[in-house]
């Protein structure tokens, strides 16, 4: 098979793990006999220093054009002092949304061999840590207007609007309902109802939904709440489903009681199978160019491409065993190390994972 891949370096220290997620797909090629072209996409920092713009639209046009998009990270200090229309995460937004990219799949899920490194009890990761954000990812308050006034007072007053349309609320409902079918069918969506008109509004649309899935138990939880109840008890939750911010914020959090951010891949996609793969970290600014960053989660990322945009199950399947083989090695990078382990740089992680495959 052959595919094309829009590949966005990203700044930083994301390169470092790009590279290393390159040599895997290269190995996947050689070992399954597919080829893959790479298409050099400049998107954030990078793009703003060439072109004066976090995303041109020839640069998306390229993503546009390739079977897939495989990103490291954007953003750091160096561009911080920006106007917001000029940062490097304005052109992430603008990618999801020029891509019709509307649900983000973020697992949290432990390896086992890395369960010492959970900041949680031990007793609660016994009980499993095993489950699925769906997260919105082209509405709400990110996408809705941003302004600042000035009050009669001279006071500035700043304004963000969060708005959800019924058939937004809809395609992602309806993948949380069909992500769960494949799990352990239950699926519990997130939201504050008890303050916001669009919370009603995504629980009033669910309602309606449900009775479509009477195979998946539906329940409701209010963001605070799921906020305590992931360190609290995450072996409850199998998908919750959530608005584009509450699913920033508590995929973030799902990721670090898995022991390592540095672990976590992620998935965006929309109504066709050309899709956008990126770990859920950021681009580690202060060990850029060090050897230290972990490329897992980039590695991973990577596999989930080839099993959700390309149909490539057993090459996704070949990569994630070698991870899991190097994990049961006590190899480590220095995010995720614990007593008796090795710790690894970057590329001899990349070393580590190819050779197991």
């Amino acid at each position: 098979m052959e595919k094309n891949i829009a590949v966005i370096w990203g700044d930083c220290a994301s390169p470092e793990i790009v590279r290393q997620a390159l040599r895997v797909l290269e190995k996947v090629a050689e070992k399954f006999g597919h080829t893959f072209h790479y298409i050099d996409t400049a998107m954030g920092g990078e793009a703003i220093d060439k072109y004066g713009d976090p995303l041109p639209q020839h640069e998306l046009d390229k993503c546009l054009a390739a079977d897939s998009v495989l990103l490291g990270a954007v953003g750091g200090p160096k561009w911080e002092g920006l106007p917001g229309e000029q940062r490097p995460e304005k052109g992430l937004l603008r990618l999801r949304a020029g891509m019709g990219l509307y649900s983000n799949s973020r697992p949290a899920k432990i390896w086992p061999q890395l369960a010492p490194a959970s900041p949680l009890k031990p007793e609660i990761v016994a009980k499993g840590i095993d489950f699925i954000i769906v997260r919105e990812l082209t509405g709400g308050v990110y996408f809705g207007e941003h302004r600042t006034d000035t009050l009669p007072s001279g006071e500035k007053q700043a304004v963000d609007i969060m708005p959800y349309t019924e058939h937004e609320i809809e395609r992602i409902g309806r993948i949380g309902f069909e992500t769960a079918r494949k799990r352990r069918k239950k699926l519990c969506c997130v939201d504050k109802a008890n303050v916001l008109d669009t919370s009603r509004l995504w629980r009033a649309v669910m309602h309606r939904l449900k009775d479509e899935y009477p195979d998946v138990a539906y329940s409701e939880m209010f963001v605070d709440n799921c906020a305590m109840q992931i360190v609290k008890d995450p072996a409850q939750f199998d998908v919750i489903v959530t608005e584009n911010m509450f699913g920033d914020i508590l995929s973030d959090e799902a990721s670090m009681i898995t022991g390592s951010i540095g672990m976590i891949p992620s998935s965006s996609l929309g109504d066709g199978t050309r899709g956008l793969y990126e770990p859920i970290h950021g681009s580690a600014p202060d060990i850029a160019g060090q050897d230290k960053v972990n490329p897992t989660a980039c590695i991973l990322s990577a596999a989930m491409m080839l099993r959700y945009s390309f149909g490539m199950a057993a090459e996704a399947d070949c990569i994630e065993a070698a991870v899991g083989k190097v994990l049961d090695k006590g190899l480590r990078t220095a995010d995720n190390m614990s007593e008796g382990c090795t710790c690894l740089g970057c590329a001899a992680m990349g070393d580590a994972i190819l050779a197991e495959m």
